[in-house]
């Protein structure tokens, strides 16, 4: 089943503003220094990661506006949402270019984490018997993510959470993706995420990773997605 409308309108309002003036595209800030996820993250890293990988599919993003491979007006979350119906270029900038955008403002620095609301805590502790669990599995299907991409936490259309994960630059709200629903958490399990850090050991960056999850940021997405 397709993403509905009101989930993408959950993230189109609960992201910065991606599309300028004639659809161009351009790099959100971070919010934060590059050093400041230290010692989970190392700078170089981070700045690799947003400066260079992030950039990369902004770029190809004005470029296929500029040769009229996308619409002027196109938006970063209806390329999304119908990415069945852009050529694999397309699909994977405009999931690329969401999915770290999103990814972004779910981690930060140690002393902003926050906690796990109550109603985000019960519903995960209902689903999974605890968070101890719930990262466990979590980290599971991270590691067992086979190649590139990355590991969610999305609300179904149902309203239940549920881990899933998604091959290159794909995500849970594009029409093809084999579980759909709306992001609250996701980890980047691609090698350029933790490699200069962790070099070939994914489970430790998973493992290590929820030092820097901003938790009240998780909890909000998981009530306006309840809420839509």
């Amino acid at each position: 089943m397709p993403a509905t409308g009101a989930a993408i309108a959950v993230l189109a309002l609960s992201m910065p503003a991606m599309a300028q003036e004639s659809a161009a595209f351009s790099l959100p800030e971070l919010g934060y220094d590059y050093d400041a996820l230290e010692p989970v993250i190392d700078a170089q890293t981070m700045e690799l990661h947003h400066s260079k990988h992030h950039q990369s599919f902004v770029d190809n993003l004005n470029n296929a506006v500029e040769d009229g491979t996308i619409p002027a007006d196109a938006n970063v979350e209806d390329l999304v949402a119908s990415a069945s119906e852009y050529p694999t270029g397309i699909r994977n900038s405009a999931g690329g270019h969401w999915n770290h955008t999103f990814f972004w403002q779910i981690i930060g620095p140690v002393e902003e984490a926050g906690e796990p609301s109550d109603d985000f805590a019960a519903a995960i502790d209902a689903v999974y018997g605890s968070m101890d669990e719930f990262k466990a599995a979590f980290e599971e299907a991270g590691a067992g993510r086979f190649g590139s991409g990355w590991v969610w936490l999305v609300v179904t259309d149902a309203g239940e959470l549920e881990i899933t994960t998604t091959p290159n630059q794909d995500n849970p709200l594009m029409d093809l993706a084999e579980v759909q629903g709306t992001p609250v958490l996701g980890n980047d399990v691609w090698e350029h995420a933790y490699y200069l850090t962790y070099n070939n050991r994914r489970a430790e960056y998973l493992s290590n990773w929820w030092d820097v999850v901003n938790w009240d940021e998780v909890s909000d997405r998981y009530a306006q997605a309840l809420a839509e």
